[in-house]
């Protein structure tokens, strides 16, 4: 019964939280209720809202395994969704409230199926589209006043569906953001915002929705054949985020461990076949403990990130870093020679040295500066000839560092078996 809305979590947010939510709702309920007054469909509406509920449907019930194995690997961050196919074709061929009703079926068909969702959410969520739905229909009317929704040619017609299309996408955009960031305020801005990257797959699906609306409107038929381009574009997107989650590190977005040795052993058999060199970088930051027992596990996790944005400067294009668990970091440096090692690796501990990182505490923001890393060099194939060997000399050779007083650069001896 937790769909009921007396056991919904909602109520144990913040008041700020729980005020605003309710606004949003209480906003799109109005907004429903004012479109569904007088309403005037034809039949050719009411048969258009038909194939954009079965094709919405269709696209969720599709998308489901993939969508599960998705949410496995890459739990918390941002999903892409190209519902909007559907649901902004809807604003464009369809009156006001029967889009709303295509925005509200495909909220709650999509919670119905997965249910990962809590039920207040996806209220909220149909609330966000019902809004944009109607700022964009807003936005066709006022540059296009008298027209029939949709696109009706000439640069009139262009300049009223790309504005209607921003409207959708910056009214849709900004409630969810602000809801992300109402409920957790000491979070960094960047994670409420999510990656710049699927703004464009969201553009795409806005573009397909326009694409959608004229294709129903010339040859309802074709739409079968949109639908299938969408649902391939669906599969392709989630397969390459449960791909790209699988050999990162969620925290940090680098290589996590297990990519990273499949990586370095690929540019280890190139380098034996090319007889040339390799240097592997082990790095460990110094009294990394102390910082989450001072200040918390989230400040810790701030330096971390922090920590391998500066690495993925430093570094050349060519060269890969990995995060290898806890404050460990690896770095592959293929096509260099031992004597080109130092200077990289002097650079990137005198850099750390240099950083001032801003993280969140349970009493607020500080700045945290100061820090050090040990730094272990090994060399192929003077230091060793198989990956296992050269990382066991690049650890050993960051212990010594450690030992003759932290914040400095070893690198591993020769490996008498190599000679």
């Amino acid at each position: 019964m937790r769909w009921l809305p007396a056991h919904w979590s909602l109520w144990s947010a913040p008041a700020v939280v729980i005020g605003y939510v309710l606004a949003v709702d209480a906003l799109a309920l109005a907004v429903t209720g004012i479109s569904s007054a007088g309403l005037d469909a034809t039949s050719d509406d009411w048969i258009r809202l038909a194939v954009l509920i079965v094709a919405s449907a269709i696209h969720v019930e599709a998308g489901r395994d993939i969508e599960r194995l998705r949410r496995k690997v890459a739990e918390g961050t941002t999903s892409v969704n190209l519902q909007s196919v559907w649901t902004f074709a809807a604003v464009l061929i369809l009156p006001l409230s029967l889009a709303i009703a295509v925005s509200a079926f495909t909220s709650l068909h999509s919670w119905a199926r997965r249910r990962r969702s809590m039920p207040h959410r996806v209220v909220f969520s149909a609330s966000t589209l019902i809004l944009a739905s109607a700022v964009a229909a807003m936005c066709l009317h006022t540059i296009n006043p008298g027209s029939h929704p949709g696109y009706t040619g000439g640069l009139i017609g262009l300049v009223a569906v790309v504005g209607a299309a921003v409207a959708y996408w910056f009214i849709n955009y900004a409630l969810v953001v602000g809801a992300v960031m109402l409920s957790n305020p000491n979070a960094p801005a960047h994670k409420a915002l999510g990656q710049r990257s699927d703004q464009l797959i969201v553009a795409g699906g806005l573009g397909l929705g326009l694409a959608t609306s004229l294709t129903l409107e010339a040859e309802p038929w074709l739409t079968i054949t949109l639908l299938i381009t969408v649902l391939g574009l669906h599969r392709a997107l989630l397969v390459g985020q449960f791909q790209s989650s699988a050999r990162t590190d969620p925290l940090t977005g680098l290589a996590n461990a297990v990519f990273w040795h499949e990586i370095a052993a690929k540019e280890l058999e190139r380098a034996h076949d090319n007889e040339s060199s390799l240097v592997v970088l082990y790095l460990d930051l110094d009294h990394f403990k102390a910082i989450n027992d001072s200040h918390g596990h989230q400040a810790g996790d701030d330096v971390l990130k922090a920590i391998a944005a500066t690495l993925e400067q430093e570094v050349r294009a060519e060269d890969l870093v990995g995060r290898l668990g806890g404050e460990e970091f690896a770095i592959l440096l293929p096509n260099t020679d031992a004597g080109d090692t130092v200077y990289p690796a002097e650079r990137i501990r005198r850099r750390i040295a240099s950083l001032v990182t801003t993280v969140t505490t349970p009493h607020g923001s500080l700045d945290i500066d100061g820090l050090t890393c040990s730094i272990g060099t090994a060399t192929y194939p003077t230091a060793g000839r198989s990956l296992d060997v050269l990382l066991m000399a690049a650890d050993n050779a960051t212990y010594a560092a450690k030992n003759a007083g932290r914040n400095r650069v070893v690198a591993a001896p020769t490996n008498p078996a190599t000679s």
